[in-house]
């Protein structure tokens, strides 16, 4: 656990952490061929890219991602599935050197997007996270299912 924080803090490359939990001993793969494996895990949520994608263009929002994710796995994802087309910035732990549930990540997050906590609608798929942005002001969404989430976007005037 705790090589795996510092892999996401952007503190060890993807094939340094490899070395240290996986390939300290022979395996019947290579790290490459397991880190193509890693990268094929990823599949988009296309019902929720096409949700923010129009609300954004609707509402003329600006949209920014809070996530704990390593360099190599963050940008393969924003490459793969052309998310830098509707965010506008990413505030992940391998760019900070923080991680969620460091208050200070959602701080930075809130001086990157110079927004006002009351101009801000966070979504999230963990609970504690939801808690910790609530406990700053910020309006949280926990994010369960697209249904549900597109519901809660709608009692706050977000629909499209």
């Amino acid at each position: 656990r705790l090589t795996f924080d510092i892999y996401e803090e952007d503190k060890l490359t993807l094939e340094e952490y490899l070395n240290r939990v996986l390939f300290y001993k022979k395996r019947p793969f290579t790290i490459a061929q397991f880190q193509t494996f890693i990268f094929d895990q990823s599949k988009p949520f296309t019902d929720m890219i096409d949700l923010l994608t129009g609300l954004k263009k609707k509402y003329n929002l600006r949209i920014f991602a809070v996530s704990n994710e390593a360099r190599e796995i963050n940008e393969h994802r924003i490459r793969t599935f052309h998310l830098n087309s509707f965010i506008d910035a990413f505030i992940s732990s391998c760019y900070v050197h923080v991680r969620k549930p460091d208050l200070e990540i959602f701080r930075l997050a809130l001086d990157i997007s110079q927004a006002d906590k009351s101009q801000v609608i966070y979504i999230e798929n963990t609970p504690m996270f939801v808690d910790i942005a609530r406990s700053l002001g910020i309006e949280s969404i926990l994010h369960t299912d697209y249904a549900t989430t597109k519901k809660q976007l709608e009692q706050f005037g977000l629909q499209l």
